[in-house]
């Protein structure tokens, strides 16, 4: 794994209130994500972010990034992508993976091949796997089976 290999976490997509918190839409599973990983971005030249506070609120996280002190501050960090570099994560669970890792896997349904992985997208009703052709399958209800390099969809 190169350190290139980026794992986008989340995007801070607004501020909120006026001691410079931001609103941040994350895609890990956990708020506590965000204080605990090397969350970086490329907008700055450090590129690094310390969250000293994020707290599950609604559908996003209200997050407090060290140094952003008022809203000024933290407008200017809207539309900010967050992400951490693969080597970063820690070990994943038995049965659990990260989506990073299903990029170029085969797609099977019903025994047929109908594509490879190359991304996904999650617009609020669950996961929904990219294919290479252009298509798009559900999630939701796949098998992943790490060892043959496929996922079986419905």
């Amino acid at each position: 794994m190169v350190k290139s290999d980026k794992i986008l976490v989340g995007k801070i997509v607004a501020p909120q209130g006026i001691r410079g918190e931001v609103r941040v839409q994350t895609y890990t599973a956990g708020a506590t994500d965000l204080r605990d990983l090397p969350v970086h971005s490329l907008r700055f030249a450090d590129g690094a972010f310390h969250f000293v506070r994020a707290v599950p609120h609604s559908t996003v996280v209200i997050a407090r990034v060290d140094g952003v002190n008022n809203r000024n501050d933290a407008e200017l960090l809207r539309g900010v992508d967050l992400f951490i570099y693969r080597d970063e994560l820690p070990p994943s669970d038995d049965g659990e993976y990260y989506q990073a890792d299903l990029i170029g896997m085969s797609v099977m349904r019903d025994g047929v091949k109908i594509g490879t992985v190359s991304g996904f997208q999650n617009f609020g009703a669950g996961d929904i796997i990219e294919l290479d052709n252009g298509d798009m399958v559900s999630f939701v209800g796949a098998t992943v089976d790490m060892k043959n390099n496929v996922i079986l969809v419905k």
